[in-house]
């Protein structure tokens, strides 16, 4: 234009080449407490290549061509096929070639699981909807171990490093994702109302060949190699491993009806599907279908929680950068009392929110300790309700600091806004959560009186500790009729306990002090930003959760 009517000022430049490893103290500490210090070097590689521009812009590109669904091929042949933006594999085949979808089992030895969460935990910043097959793949993996003849023929291309995209029966891929199938039209979280049959083809029981006819109401990647799937026999529900193509290399008839039109996570293809006397070879035992699958989600479950933590993450360090950039009414965003609040406030919660996750994943290293196992069992639904479900208002409090710029969908905070909701629903709601968390401490009530002594030792000294633990005590007495109404009060409490003790623990006094003090009562509301920390020590906060250039 001939006529210039202003200049652009005092907009924010984009947060890009940077390291996601080594701009987060928190994550290198506590990675290497874990047991993951023989990763680093790996980390550190692998968060610069993710800070990149390039890297960064296969996010945005997989989120804005979506995936495409052709039913049938021009001559009218049923193919199913879903087609992705070359960005989606691109993604994948980062994930893949870190290992992040098997290291534990591929690689077994201490702290993999530790460095897995923390590979993973940078990646999920970077991109969300990828992240899907690849959980359900490293989830499936103890699960399928468990069918030696099944798992001899898998074993090789569920470890591969070297995503193979192409549509072909198992044998002619040199890498398989794996899917599930459990939720149907008339149950969703109820499994055991599935309708779904199975009729036997070929002998009877673990390891048989069946014929599966049904629904799946949500199909989670119809183009994974091989769905895990719950149906019904004549005795029970039972888990089938179904293949996409049939061992005489003809297509498996897994008939994909569409592809859900979602509010998030739209770079991943979910669907529903029919089955149409669908071959499946049985997993687990007949009739114990939902106890062989809940093995797998303790897995996802995790990784839900890996992931919120890291939208937590990269919501926040956006919020940082933005504010330290933008200025108003004189001066930049950051060095405004009240928004300064805010961010400290913000980075609390993430850096507790990490820590939690990664002693989580230390805790499926050790199996067979009785401590470890009531932090796998009744730790993981409770981590997934309360840091999937503070991820949905830590995003929209994020896309606030950015007021108007942080509601379009040419930046970035949109489409984190619309991600954060689904770890919350995915494997489980809230209430689901709060009732298993629950129903484990029913059941195994040593492991709940372990986790209760490891928070009286960590927080017996603290003030505000102890006034959380003794609600949370209260709470555990309550009589058994009243525990499932209580359910979600009790399970905040044990998880804002625990991320107490781990703050003690491990990050700065000021830091913990701040932290408990703001969650462990009612003065500081629901609202981030209600800190009663002083202006140092806020900026110290800030400092450490995104060291300034």
């Amino acid at each position: 234009m001939p006529w210039p009517t202003h200049e652009v000022t005092n907009q924010v430049p984009e947060l890009q080449d940077y390291n996601l490893f080594l701009t987060d103290p928190a994550l290198q500490e506590n990675a290497r407490r874990e047991g993951a210090d023989w990763y680093r070097e790996n980390l550190a590689r692998f968060g610069e290549e993710l800070g990149r521009k390039e890297t960064l812009e296969l996010g945005e590109q997989a989120n804005r061509f979506l995936p495409e669904l052709s039913t049938h091929d021009r001559f009218g042949n049923r193919v199913d096929k879903v087609d992705f933006h070359p960005s989606w594999h691109a993604l994948l085949a980062l994930l893949r070639r870190e290992g992040l979808h098997a290291m534990p089992w591929s690689d077994p030895r201490p702290g993999a699981h530790v460095a897995r969460a923390a590979g993973y935990f940078l990646q999920a910043q970077v991109e969300a909807g990828s992240l899907c097959p690849t959980t359900m793949t490293f989830a499936s993996i103890p699960v399928l171990q468990n069918e030696p003849s099944l798992f001899a023929g898998l074993r090789d291309k569920l470890f591969s490093r070297e995503h193979d995209p192409r549509d072909l029966p198992i044998a002619q891929k040199k890498s398989i994702m794996i899917g599930m199938g459990m939720t149907e039209k008339q149950g969703g979280s109820d499994v055991r109302t599935n309708s779904t049959m199975a009729r036997p083809l070929n002998g009877e029981g673990r390891g048989a060949e069946y014929a599966l006819t049904g629904h799946k109401w949500f199909f989670s990647a119809p183009m994974c190699d091989a769905h895990l799937v719950l149906a019904r026999t004549e005795n029970g529900v039972s888990c089938f491993f179904v293949p996409r193509w049939r061992a005489d290399g003809g297509k498996n008839s897994v008939l994909v009806q569409r592809l859900k039109d979602k509010l998030g996570n739209r770079s991943n293809s979910s669907s529903e599907v029919e089955f149409q006397e669908a071959s499946g070879i049985m997993v687990g035992d007949e009739g114990r279908g939902v106890p062989t699958i809940i093995e797998m989600a303790n897995h996802t479950r995790l990784d839900c929680v890996i992931g919120s933590a890291a939208l937590m993450r990269q919501a926040l360090v956006q919020a940082i950068h933005h504010a330290r950039h933008r200025s108003a009414f004189g001066r930049h965003l950051a060095d405004q009392p009240l928004m300064r609040n805010v961010l400290a406030d913000l980075a609390l919660e993430s850096e507790a929110a990490t820590l939690l996750m990664l002693r989580l994943a230390r805790s499926f290293e050790a199996p067979s300790d009785p401590l470890e196992r009531a932090w796998r069992r009744i730790v993981t639904p409770a981590a997934k309700f309360w840091v999937c479900k503070r991820a949905i208002e830590f995003a929209g409090e994020c896309m606030e600091v950015w007021g108007g710029n942080g509601y379009v969908e040419t930046g970035p905070m949109a489409r984190h806004y619309r991600e954060a909701p689904v770890n919350s629903i995915w494997e489980g709601s809230g209430n689901v959560m709060c009732l298993d968390v629950m129903r484990a401490i029913e059941r195994e009530p040593e492991g709940a009186s372990l986790l209760m002594q490891e928070l009286s030792r960590a927080g017996a000294s603290h003030a505000g500790m102890a006034a959380l633990l003794q609600s949370l005590k209260e709470n555990l007495a309550a009589p058994p009729e009243q525990r499932e109404m209580l359910g979600r009060r009790f399970v905040q409490q044990l998880v804002l306990a625990l991320q107490g003790s781990l703050m003690l623990a491990h990050a700065p006094a000021w830091m913990a002090d701040a932290f408990i003090d703001s969650r462990s009562g009612a003065a500081g509301g629901r609202v981030y930003g209600t800190l009663r920390a002083d202006a140092a020590a806020q900026q110290q906060i800030l400092q450490r959760a995104f060291p300034a250039a």
